[in-house]
């Protein structure tokens, strides 16, 4: 007897006393789309934020406009890069130049890294992780505007934070052009010295708009 049938005898053995008719109580199965943060979403997603060394502002949703322009003048910005679909009410207060991108008329790689910084919205944000998804669309913009400016200043909506990834992916499109942000860019070496500003902006704002009653 292989010691896989000995298992199995043993356990008919065990069995053998139990009604034909008893029902099974078997605990529901956990399934890849049950992922979800642990406490209050928003909270969660401001923890992992600050977490991340990202800054946050919870905003209401009439003072975007008064928030930006105050976040701007904390960073010095003079001059910053907005994607073509932004609404302008969002940085008209800032009295600062924009420099408007679309995918018909892009900036150049010098005029981007020249800039002081980029305002975004976002697609979608993720409380367990903390991560910030843009999509491409037209209030974000072609992917290099958020990799090389220096600051990247994203607007996110209360009712666009979900718990976990899955959900996330549920609204996504995965034929678009994705950036899945984590924080301030930042990478560490062999030997663990951290690193900030490789791979993208060293410095990371977040104005979460409150949108409940």
């Amino acid at each position: 007897m292989s010691a896989k049938e000995a298992i199995l005898a043993r356990v008919r053995a065990a069995l053998a006393d139990v009604p034909a008719d008893e029902p099974v109580h078997r605990p529901r199965e956990r399934t890849y789309l049950d992922s979800h943060a642990v406490g209050p979403t928003l909270e969660v997603f401001e923890d992992r934020l600050v977490d991340y060394k990202a800054l946050v502002h919870r905003v209401p949703a009439d003072r975007v406009g008064t928030e930006v322009a105050a976040a701007l003048a904390r960073r010095g910005a003079r001059r910053v890069v907005v994607p073509q679909g932004l609404p302008g009410e969002w940085t008209e207060q800032a009295g600062v130049e924009t420099l408007a991108d679309s995918r018909e008329a892009p900036l150049g790689v010098h005029e981007l890294d020249a800039a002081d910084g980029v305002v975004t919205a976002c697609a979608v944000a993720i409380a367990e992780t903390g991560t910030i998804v843009l999509d491409g669309g037209p209030d974000q913009g072609r992917r290099a505007i958020s990799l090389v400016p220096d600051y990247h200043l994203c607007v996110v909506r209360a009712d666009q934070v979900v718990d976990g990834v899955p959900q996330a992916v549920r609204l996504l499109d995965p034929a678009r052009p994705l950036t899945w942000i984590s924080g301030p860019s930042a990478t560490s070496d062999i030997e663990l010295n951290r690193v900030e500003g490789v791979h993208g902006p060293r410095t990371l704002e977040v104005l979460l708009v409150e949108t409940g009653p």
